[in-house]
């Protein structure tokens, strides 16, 4: 008994352990197949699969968002660039204004305080010297050149002038013959930087057939009308008006009247260290530089005799200006006189407004002065009276010869061509020192 149970024993553990075995190896099968299944169905894994889907959901998110965000940006873009232009054109104009401004508030700066402003601008301010080194600044700086005032004008003056520098003369066909022996000897004393300013469209017409440099101001019917009947004297006058804007333009100008005879080129000779440097109607040192004259007056007494300064004139058909704030200056207050004292004289307005000190509530010109050599820039009464009797004097060859005191103008013009260009030593005796007048007044 005990045999059978345990012989009974043993087989239903044989076969418990092979029926566990068997569950073993068939929950081991499972997970094996299982795994292959998962494996098979789910290469990445099912956990990363996830992850990297929800990161492809992003990603593609992203890309589509940055697809519609391109082309805003585009547009945006373009937007941009549109605006850029458009302030950069705004810009360049602002910096042109910016400029212009610039150039009248230097211009502005220059006419106040002028004196000490160029002083600064020259050089430090410094103690005086020892006695006798002590020298004040005599040369004006000048104007800034300023084209907008008239760019017909200035195309033409950069074509003429020589150094910024050129002779201008204002003429209507009154003067057309003394035009035409004027313009000759200037070919012939080998100047090219002249200039003719025509009052009228014969004068215009006259000079282009002579191969003449000509200039006719837009039109102004004050100017034209002067053009057109005035004399010599309304002409003249004219002139401080029509020399404003080369000066403006930063050109020096050698104003001259047609009735002057040219022999050298006057700038050879021309010093530049003032503001008008000006040939004078002195006859000799004395009353071409200055003396003193002595005023005699009996019922004074004791105080009889008083002293003077005394310098005749400046001429103001034949003077050289620099582009200053006090040329300028000058030429404005000799132009607003002209126009408001119908019978004054250019010459003696000229003279009083570059002589005349300041006094009172009047405030004179500031403007340096020169006066040029009277042999060499010679008036007709220096030549007629002096010169062309002195036999050392008639050796000398000057620069101009202004036949301005004498009214026979034309003939005696081309005298001094006759005696100083083709050598006729006898070409000047036929004329009288001065004119016929006075043996006319005697009768």
């Amino acid at each position: 008994m005990n045999v059978r149970r345990d012989g009974a024993l043993m087989r239903n553990s044989s076969q418990g352990s092979i029926f566990c075995k068997s569950k073993v190896g068939t929950a081991i099968f499972i997970g094996v197949l299982l795994g292959f299944v998962f494996a098979f169905l789910f290469p990445a894994g099912i956990f990363k699969s996830s992850a990297l889907s929800v990161r492809d959901s992003r990603s593609v998110k992203f890309i589509t968002q940055a697809d519609s965000n391109s082309c805003d940006s585009s547009e945006r873009i373009d937007m941009l660039k549109s605006e850029f232009i458009s302030a950069s054109e705004k810009n360049a104009q602002l910096e042109k204004q910016i400029r212009e401004l610039t150039e009248k508030l230097k211009l502005a700066e220059q006419g106040k305080d002028h004196a000490q402003k160029q002083v600064l601008a020259l050089g430090k301010q410094s103690k005086a010297g020892p006695f006798g080194t002590v020298k004040a600044v005599r040369t004006n700086p000048p104007v800034i050149p300023d084209q907008s005032v008239n760019p017909r004008l200035a195309n033409i003056l950069e074509k003429v002038a020589v150094n910024r520098e050129l002779i201008v003369a204002v003429a209507n066909s009154n003067v057309k013959a003394m035009l035409e022996l004027w313009f000759t000897t200037i070919k012939k004393a080998g100047i090219p930087n002249y200039l003719v300013v025509a009052l009228d469209d014969e004068i215009v017409q006259f000079c282009k057939t002579n191969d003449v440099p000509v200039y006719k101001r837009d039109p102004d019917e004050k100017v034209d009308s002067i053009g057109r009947t005035g004399g010599n004297h309304a002409v003249s006058g004219t002139k401080f008006s029509i020399l404003r804007e080369f000066l403006q333009l930063g050109y020096g100008v050698l104003l001259s009247d047609v009735d002057i005879v040219y022999l050298q080129n006057p700038f050879d000779h021309l010093y530049r260290d003032s503001d008008v440097e000006s040939m004078t109607d002195g006859h000799d040192n004395a009353t071409a530089y200055g003396y003193n004259h002595v005023f005699e007056e009996p019922s004074m007494g004791w105080a009889r005799f008083a002293h003077t300064m005394r310098i005749w004139v400046y001429n103001s058909g034949f003077f050289y200006i620099r582009p200053t704030i006090p040329a300028i200056e000058l030429l404005d207050r000799v132009a607003k006189r002209l126009s408001q004292e119908r019978n004054s004289w250019d010459q003696a307005v000229f003279n009083e407004e570059l002589f005349f000190p300041s006094h009172s509530n009047y405030e004179g010109l500031y403007a340096s002065r020169r006066t040029m050599d009277f042999y060499l820039f010679m008036n007709s009464k220096v030549l007629f009276k002096t010169v062309r009797k002195d036999d050392n004097l008639k050796k000398l060859k000057p620069v101009i010869v202004h036949v301005n005191y004498h009214p026979d103008k034309f003939p005696r013009m081309k005298a001094v061509v006759d005696f100083y260009v083709n050598g006729k030593q006898d070409a000047l005796n036929p004329f009288p020192d001065g004119s016929d007048w006075v043996t006319r007044l005697a009768y």
